[in-house]
């Protein structure tokens, strides 16, 4: 019988490559190699299987804004963009879900969460930056980031770098692009 951790990696997984809307809880079982009745039995609902399945990134973006938003300005910009980096790294699948099914799912709870959290970084940088430059390089360095991340995972690019490789030449880059 297929774990409650199993079945959220591999709905996490059937979710972003088929979308949340295209995926039932039977296709789900079918990969877990169980019985639709054995889903139903960890989670009620395919949209708690989701909640389960991305609340932990929403969380973790939560606390990746919380310093942004307790103080004025942009408090440590390398911690943050380091913070950043490693967040889109640990949640590749979860980030591809906010960016390419977020606008379309707004009636799902949990989405609208993660939607709500966007906004909110959106916010802050418009309301922190001072000219409209660098108000777009702001967007374009954090949203071209996550963007290239899960369309690597979208369109299955192979791995060129090691994960410690990626993480420090995006690090790199932010830092070039927002300095």
């Amino acid at each position: 019988m297929a774990t409650r951790d199993e079945l959220r990696t591999i709905a996490l997984a059937e979710f972003t490559s088929a979308g949340y809307g295209a995926t039932s809880l039977q296709r789900i079982a079918e990969l877990a190699g169980v019985s639709k009745s054995s889903v139903l039995y960890h989670f009620d609902s395919k949209e708690r299987l989701l909640e389960a399945a991305i609340g932990p990134a929403i969380d973790r973006m939560h606390d990746v804004l919380a310093p942004l938003e307790a103080g004025g300005g942009i408090p440590d910009r390398a911690q943050f963009l380091e913070e950043f980096v490693d967040f889109l790294l640990q949640y590749r699948l979860e980030v591809n879900m906010f960016i390419n099914q977020g606008p379309s799912l707004v009636d799902v709870p949990v989405i609208e969460r993660a939607n709500e959290l966007v906004r909110r970084l959106a916010t802050f940088f418009q309301a922190n930056a001072g000219s409209l430059e660098e108000k777009m390089r702001f967007g374009i360095a954090l949203g071209g980031a996550a963007y290239m991340l899960c369309s690597a995972q979208t369109y299955d690019f192979p791995d060129i770098a090691t994960p410690d490789e990626t993480r420090a030449a995006l690090v790199t880059i932010l830092t070039d692009l927002l300095g």
